[in-house]
């Protein structure tokens, strides 16, 4: 892809921008996005903004005074503030000191907040059918407690069926 700026250098900066619900796409060389100062290298592509980005915390009053005083991991000495600043926690510890604080950016960047990993596609088969098990063992349980007894049906023979071509593997 060239540059849309020059026309005559390869695009390597590319950027999207979604303002409510309009995205907007420009390639430019690395060249041109600085001489335009589209992109900051140094600044706008740092975890700080990004994670600030993110969190978006000075908007927020409500998330200011919940959590308001200096709280700090017991292990390593890690606040919050160095978090947002440097972008990484201190030690394994600070996700459990940190919960609450990073439930929401972590469920805004994966989409959940449990890690479920990736299988590879030619030798995750039996890896998708126990994943997709789970995930029907689990309607099942919210259909039986919904009360909706053909939908749990249904749910077990799939249920059934999955892990009779799991056994079969």
């Amino acid at each position: 892809m060239i540059c849309e700026d020059c026309n005559s250098r390869k695009a390597t900066v590319h950027m999207t921008k979604i303002i409510q619900g309009k995205k907007e796409e420009v390639h430019l060389c690395e060249e041109c996005a600085r001489a335009k100062e589209a992109l900051n290298f140094e600044n706008s592509l740092s975890i700080h903004n990004f994670l600030a980005g993110l969190l978006d915390i000075n908007a927020d009053p409500q998330f200011q005074t919940q959590y308001s005083g200096v709280q700090q991991c017991s292990q390593c000495g890690a606040t919050y503030d160095r978090f947002k600043h440097m972008g990484r926690l201190g030690c394994s510890q600070c996700y459990e000191v940190f919960r609450e604080r990073l439930a929401p950016l972590i469920r805004k960047v994966q989409g959940n907040v449990n890690h479920t990993g990736k299988a590879p596609k030619r030798a995750g088969g039996i890896i998708r059918l126990r994943r997709e098990v789970n995930q029907l063992k689990q309607q099942l349980r919210e259909a039986i407690h919904q009360q909706a007894f053909e939908k749990a049906a249904e749910l077990r023979d799939q249920i059934n069926e999955l892990e009779g071509r799991i056994e079969g593997m």
